[in-house]
């Protein structure tokens, strides 16, 4: 409750639109240097939504939902081009300040937090069912491609123009796909399903044509290119979660035993390549035998990468994805269900006469 009410005075902009960084103590904000011309990050004031509406069910004080709720009206009100969300918006004007579109960095958590505030709420938030089918539908009619090799990915979006190039963290999307396959329209369902399939086993590639058999951060699908780092700055992997996450969702969705091969293959890249002394470390290059270790371990390596790994391997009632929601961190949070709301109003009010 502190630190929500502590992140408060970053909403305090002409649009409602929350600026990227706050100092607690003085409850000042600004915008990320690097951002252009000032903007909020889609990712950044786009993932706020299960964590704020779950503070407002535990307090009961509904100004965290509002916050949320007023930053949902506005992406609801813009024009967005080819009903595709920009990565970039300024909290000052409301309007997207380039037009660069990504699933990946800058983008992603904004869409998986869609489907996870329709599920989250007991599948009654209508209006965030409809904001991501809406975004689904554009995302595949700008973004999906298929390589000449048969793989299908998702493309970034600059100002109409796509770069052949998918991000280790747009592989989130295979997941987010899936879950969300069994609420579209019923003749769509299954077509969902196989387009997370796709995704999922897109990603698996970039795992399989690296010499670590762990992905690059970024992997392309030009100039002969499929599924493959082109560029020495892609190729190192970060101990990332995003890939094994499709691989849990795929795995209890499906229960197709590759899944869970795949995800073993992960796990003994990770012991053969990444274990140190004491950790794990990101690898500099996935494409050579030589370790280069960056001596770093990233907080996701334990709250999502090892997290999913656990749960891939675990029966389907730990942690069921019938009752909890992971946010984008991998933290789970519950489904509250409004029947159960519902019994305990009733007993409330037999207890009390």
């Amino acid at each position: 409750m502190e630190l929500g009410e502590k992140l408060l005075p970053a909403f305090n902009t002409p649009t409602g639109i929350p600026r990227g960084v706050i100092n607690l103590g003085s409850g000042t904000s600004w915008s990320w240097g690097w951002a252009s011309a000032g903007s909020s990050i889609l990712a950044e004031f786009g993932t706020l939504h299960l964590e704020f509406v779950h503070l407002t069910e535990l307090s009961n004080n509904p100004v965290f939902k509002e916050k949320v709720m007023s930053i949902r009206k506005l992406l609801n009100k813009i024009e967005k081009p080819h009903g595709l969300y920009p990565n970039f918006l300024s909290p000052v004007s409301g309007n997207w300040v380039q037009h660069h579109v990504s699933i990946g960095g800058l983008g992603d958590s904004f869409y998986e937090y869609l489907i996870k505030s329709y599920l989250m709420s007991d599948k009654t938030d209508e209006e965030a069912n409809k904001m991501y089918y809406s975004a689904l539908e554009a995302i595949e009619a700008n973004l999906v491609q298929k390589s000449p090799g048969g793989l299908t990915y998702m493309a970034e979006w600059r100002g109409g123009i796509l770069d052949h190039k998918m991000g280790h963290l747009a592989c989130f999307s295979g997941g987010m796909i899936g879950i969300g396959a069994d609420d579209g329209a019923p003749e769509k369902r299954q077509h969902y399903l196989d387009l997370a399939a796709e995704i999922t086993h897109t990603c698996h590639e970039s795992y399989t044509r690296t010499t670590t058999r762990l992905g690059p951060e970024a992997f392309r699908f030009d100039s002969g290119a499929e599924a493959t780092a082109t560029r020495l700055s892609d190729r190192y992997y970060i101990l990332r979660p995003e890939v094994i996450e499709s691989y849990m969702y795929m795995w209890r969705l499906t229960h197709d035993p590759k899944y869970r091969d795949w995800g073993w293959e992960a796990v003994e890249a990770l012991e053969q390549h990444c274990r140190v002394e004491s950790g794990f470390s990101g690898i500099r290059d996935v494409y050579t035998m030589t370790a280069s270790h960056d001596n770093m371990q990233q907080s996701f390596f334990l709250s999502e990468t090892l997290k999913y790994l656990y749960l891939l391997f675990s029966d389907d009632d730990l942690l069921s994805l019938e009752d909890w929601v992971f946010n984008t961190e991998a933290h789970p949070l519950p489904i509250i269900r409004k029947s159960c709301l519902q019994d305990e109003v009733t007993e409330e009010k037999t207890v009390s006469e």
